[in-house]
């Protein structure tokens, strides 16, 4: 990735506020930069940024820089960075809340299908209480990658022959209380906030 160069101006001191809030940032501003969490990480070379670089840039304020980068998008969670660090920094419990502020934000890499299909499992969770796959799958190719419809359409065809999916949407009977549950975990986590 080819450096840029930020400036004062391009920091967003409300972010660094939110970061060193988070319970999972305990440590994070004692970050020797070791490189043990990207030196372990699996797929670390696929990311866009290290994660020891990532917790710099969040660290610092930088949002966008943070929040559109590929790597929390590809943090398998597997607590292998966690493990290793010398610092005790909880490096995929802050992934985790960097995703959940990027779909926040509307801050991801567009037409990414990580955030997009996090967001089309919420919304199906919410307006039937449960996920009908065919349907979550559709939504996901449509709004990233269309070109891929006509590939899939046999697959598709034969794993709705084998009755492996259906077409119909799929509900809970009292899916107003799972509405309410979810609804006071998020006060809970705008109060932790």
């Amino acid at each position: 990735m080819k450096p840029t160069i930020r400036t004062e101006a391009d920091r967003d001191p409300g972010f660094t506020s939110w970061i060193g809030s988070l319970p999972a940032a305990t440590g994070v501003a004692q970050c020797i930069h070791c490189g043990l969490c990207a030196g372990s990480c699996p797929l670390a070379t696929y990311m866009d940024r290290s994660p020891r670089q990532l917790l710099y840039l969040a660290r610092e304020g930088f949002k966008e820089d943070v929040l559109k980068s590929f790597t929390i998008w590809l943090c398998t969670s597997c607590y292998t960075c966690t493990v290793r660090c010398p610092r005790g920094i909880k490096v995929t419990e802050l992934m985790y809340a960097l995703k959940r502020k990027a779909i926040e934000e509307g801050l991801y890499p567009k037409r990414f299908a990580i955030p997009i299909l996090a967001r089309e499992f919420r919304k199906m969770i919410l307006a039937r209480g449960r996920v009908t796959e065919s349907r979550l799958v559709l939504k996901l190719i449509l709004r990233t990658n269309v070109m891929r419809l006509p590939r899939m359409f046999r697959m598709g065809r034969d794993l709705l022959r084998a009755g492996r999916f259906s077409l119909g949407g799929e509900s809970i009977k009292g899916r107003e209380q799972l509405v309410k549950i979810l609804d006071a975990v998020e006060q809970e986590k705008e109060m932790a906030a």
